[in-house]
């Protein structure tokens, strides 16, 4: 078990890195020898000045794919698919446009990304309760990143997918099957999916990071396209997050005993389904839903989650009974999540984050023409060129993240013949790019835990 903590005690140290990373405000919440502690620092808006709380909800993000995966899960142990059912017998006229795909793709694929349906595909179908619905009709001309099955490429595409199999399964929209079937049943208070929910609370602002050295500032929306809503729409507090994070580590239980998810299922998601081809990104593997990493011989369970200028992150180390979630209202803080995180594992569990990726002092001679070429997915192209025998990577958002973000060139240096660092501009940590060929012998880059193809 791990040690009892005075989190409040922790407070100044929680203000004093929150000033050092410049992050407007962050809500932390902590589950130690059974109990969980909240700390709260800064303002939910800098135009604003309203302070944060424990009791202020931001979004979570991505995170949300834990909790559209364990209702999933929930519906199977109800006897109403299996995790193998494909998706087509839940979803008649369901197609992608590979029809081959189209037919086989199973729950299972989708919970661990593994189906290869390019998953950036960020289409707005509108605020009605249809949007899924109209969602899941437009992936109709939706492309492969890889074949079926054969390697791991992070899918929002995919949880939307799933979004929509929980409507056809609850006969209701998603918002209201997640609040029956999961929400409700932990208790959670501070937990909604809808604006119109969430500014019934305190609510952080997101706030985004302009040029190098610039303060953050408020973000120009606050909410993402309701169409994607099962893959990251999820709005609550840290103790909330931990709440729910706690079933998971508690076999499926909620805190007096009653049964949420079957003890097998909670088990099942959090068993590795697929091995990540760059695991210096998110996790060495994926489970159902859940990110799976090694941390010195350790198990980690945990998820990340961005969204506009909010930035959370949630870690379970089920050996010491601990769980820590971190909620922020800024873009940059990889750094900051990192010393949070360093601090408090430490001190509750002995626990150490793995050293994060640097150029080596001595760059390892590597062949670097045979990276030379264009990767494509859906949402981005990626050129790598040698400029003065230095392999440059060349960064093009497209489709709707071109208005998220600029195209950029970075530098990759070699680590080993495949694995590569490179740092972005503004960004405070090197990031990782993995080189790999799939069985059939096709070239790939791995980076942002996205499987991208090379096209020429």
């Amino acid at each position: 078990m791990a040690r009892a903590m005075d989190l409040a005690g922790w407070q100044p140290r929680f203000e004093e890195l929150a000033r050092r990373y410049r992050v407007p405000g962050a809500s932390l919440a902590v589950l130690a020898d059974g109990e969980v502690s909240a700390l709260a620092i800064g303002v939910l808006h800098k135009g604003t000045g309203v302070e944060v709380t424990t009791d202020s909800l931001f979004q979570v993000g991505s995170i949300t794919k834990a909790y559209t995966a364990t209702v999933v899960l929930r519906l199977v142990d109800q006897g109403l698919a299996t995790v193998d059912t494909p998706v087509a017998e839940i979803l008649p006229g369901f197609r992608v446009a590979d029809s081959e795909v189209s037919r086989r793709v199973t729950l299972r694929h989708l919970l661990c990304h593994t189906s290869g349906i390019n998953g950036d595909f960020f289409h707005d179908t509108g605020r009605g309760d249809d949007c899924l619905a109209r969602y899941v009709q437009a992936c109709a001309g939706l492309a492969q990143s890889h074949p079926l099955g054969v390697t791991f490429s992070y899918c929002n595409s995919g949880f939307v997918i799933l979004g929509r199999v929980i409507e056809q399964l609850t006969g209701m929209v998603w918002d209201a099957a997640l609040a029956e079937q999961l929400i409700a049943p932990l208790g959670l208070t501070h937990t909604w999916t809808l604006p119109e929910d969430v500014l019934r609370f305190r609510a952080a602002m997101g706030h985004v990071t302009g040029a190098a050295g610039q303060e953050p500032q408020p973000a120009s929306s606050w909410y993402e396209m309701r169409s994607i809503g099962p893959a990251g729409l999820v709005c609550a507090t840290a103790a909330d997050v931990v709440s729910f994070a706690r079933l998971h580590l508690d076999d499926g239980c909620v805190t007096d005993g009653t049964p949420v998810l079957a003890a097998s299922s909670a088990a099942e998601m959090q068993r590795p389904q697929v091995a990540v081809p760059n695991p210096h990104a998110m996790a060495d593997h994926w489970g159902l839903g859940w990110a799976l990493s090694d941390w010195g011989g350790r198990r980690i369970v945990g998820h990340d989650g961005d969204s506009i200028g909010q930035s959370a992150f949630l870690r379970v180390v089920p050996d010491a009974g601990v769980v820590v979630a971190l909620l922020t209202n800024s873009d940059r803080t990889g750094a900051f999540y990192r010393e949070v995180y360093t601090e408090l594992l430490a001190g509750l569990c002995d626990l150490a984050l793995p050293a994060p990726l640097e150029p080596p002092a001595n760059r390892p001679r590597v062949d670097l023409h045979r990276h030379v070429g264009v990767y494509e997915r859906v949402g981005m192209r990626l050129e790598a060129a040698l400029r003065a025998s230095k392999l440059v990577l060349q960064v093009t958002p497209t489709g709707a993240l071109a208005e998220l973000s600029p195209a950029f060139d970075l530098e990759l240096i070699p680590l080993t013949d495949t694995l590569l660092v490179g740092r972005a501009p503004m960004a405070t940590r090197w990031m990782s790019y993995v080189f790999y060929r799939l069985p059939d012998g096709s070239a790939y880059l791995h980076d942002g835990a996205r499987a991208t193809p090379k096209v020429s």
